[in-house]
């Protein structure tokens, strides 16, 4: 694991000193299923933390800088056997910010688009509804984002990606009377050279709709990707929610894919909640499902998780290339405590 050094920690220290603070997430989790993996137990669990620090300084009465920087601890067992240990950073970035002007230099967070599970523009992002820390991955990147007037909003980027080469890209946000519309593209020169073009629109009105819409070419194949969902919030049982969405796979190389995801939120009181999320692969007809209840209070939660997956031996990739975890095959059962500070 890569740490800043001691003297730009001085250095970010005096520069920005004015606001110092600190938080981080902790979990801790239980798991165990019924497809266990040869040579495992079926018992595995995992631990992480997050600690956070930020400082920052400000400029004028319009404008700050500031810095973030956390760590992510992880490890996974099997039984009393280490599977995984990982130590790296999760975000590392400097920031300057004024009215209408934004510059984050670093590793972040890029997150755009309006759909939640079935994703067509999750291009740098890994978040996942079932994830109970609402956590996901950063990218190394200097992103610029512009506001000329409270309804337009102008993204730029440069991303270093694995290959420690550079790729660009682009977003513009626009707010009408009928929706909000976003605009995107990015170009990838890496061994094989890809580029995206990317639609999305999300109406809030009776019914909250959206769409995802999605290219990706290069000169070996092109992917077409299209989300629609929509959701509604019942005025029943403390305000029931429901979503669906689906999403449309077209390349030019094999047989067309389709998914479905159905979404049910129930609030039970201020404390506890109730989430239910079920995938079907019209392809494969294969069902994924997923329930969980949640207790919050203010700095912990306690979150109990019942899973239904196709098991190892109904997907068509060899068992060695599958992952070797009890999560994400067959039905299991975890229960997961969180404490954010």
């Amino acid at each position: 694991m890569k740490f800043p050094n001691l003297a730009l920690l001085i250095l970010l220290t005096t520069t920005f000193g004015q606001s110092l603070s600190s938080k981080g997430q902790f979990w801790a989790s239980g798991l165990t299923g019924n497809d266990v993996p040869t040579g495992q137990s079926a018992f595995e669990s995992s631990l992480g933390y997050i600690p956070t620090l930020s400082l920052s300084r400000d400029l004028s009465d319009f404008s700050f800088i500031d810095f973030e920087w956390a760590v992510r601890f992880d490890r996974l067992y099997s039984g009393d056997s280490l599977l995984s240990n990982h130590e790296k950073n999760h975000r590392l970035w400097a920031r300057y910010t004024s009215e209408k002007f934004e510059a984050r230099l670093g590793l972040q967070k890029i997150v755009f688009g309006p759909s939640q599970i079935l994703r067509s523009l999750s291009w740098f992002d890994t978040i996942d509804l079932k994830d109970p820390t609402n956590q996901t991955k950063g990218v190394d990147a200097l992103r610029l984002k512009w506001f000329p007037n409270n309804s337009l909003s102008l993204w730029s980027w440069a991303i270093q990606n694995e290959q420690d080469t550079l790729s660009f890209g682009g977003r513009a946000e626009i707010s009408s009377s009928i929706g909000e519309f976003g605009f995107t593209v990015h170009s990838d020169p890496s061994t094989i050279p890809k580029q995206r073009f990317a639609l999305d629109f999300r109406h809030d009105g009776y019914i909250g709709s959206w769409l995802e819409t999605a290219l990706i070419t290069s000169e070996n194949s092109d992917i077409k990707l299209t989300t629609i969902g929509a959701d509604y919030t019942l005025p029943i049982l403390n305000r029931l929610l429901i979503m669906t969405e689906s999403m449309f796979i077209k390349t030019s190389e094999s047989e067309n894919q389709s998914f479905t995801a159905f979404m049910v939120i129930l609030p039970l009181g201020m404390i506890h909640s109730v989430l239910f999320i079920s995938q079907f692969d019209w392809k494969e007809e294969q069902s994924y499902n997923y329930l969980r209840w949640s207790a919050t209070y203010d700095k912990f939660s306690l979150n109990l998780l019942l899973s239904q997956s196709p098991k190892r031996t109904d997907y068509s990739i060899p068992a060695e290339y599958l992952p070797k975890t009890v999560a994400g095959f067959g039905t299991g059962i975890q229960l997961m405590f969180i404490y954010n500070h």
